[in-house]
């Protein structure tokens, strides 16, 4: 994995200027908690709700909302009710979030509902999109989503 340019400094900086890899870092700032709720995030649950492919906790009064608007297209309903922004991964005011982590995430993320919506739901191809704003610094705009094609 590329190490986005954000953390080299940081990893650098550990033992005294004599730096760390990504995996000890993990190993020393990490804890269980955190790996337990990751796995919301990169292993997610998806599921099949009246031939809809979701994520499992969607809410029915949204879906019926989007699914009510004129012209609106199942693929559309569920673009909208899938996406997620990768700020949005921690709460407000984690400030370590960078230009280059967020296509990192994103780009991994991409790969994992890629495999994990394939492998669950082998007879509905899903597009799943990691969709970045032309303004970089545009934090909150980077997202992913996916819908059945």
């Amino acid at each position: 994995m590329d190490i986005p340019e954000s953390m080299k400094a940081e990893l650098a900086s550990w033992n005294g200027g004599d730096g760390t890899s990504l995996e000890s870092w993990r190993s020393c700032m990490g804890n269980f908690s955190l790996a337990v709720g990751y796995c919301s995030v990169f292993w997610p649950e998806f599921i099949e709700f009246e031939g809809y492919l979701l994520r499992k906790e969607f809410s029915e009064t949204s879906l019926r909302g989007f699914a009510s608007r004129k012209g609106t297209t199942r693929a559309a309903v569920e673009g909208v009710m899938n996406h997620k922004h990768i700020a949005d991964l921690h709460s407000v005011g984690c400030e370590d979030l960078s230009p280059d982590k967020a296509l990192l995430l994103g780009r991994i993320l991409k790969e994992i509902y890629e495999v994990k919506l394939k492998h669950q739901f082998p007879d509905r191809p899903c597009i799943v999109e990691f969709y970045t704003p032309e303004d970089e610094a545009d934090l909150y705009e980077y997202q992913i989503s996916f819908w059945q094609r």
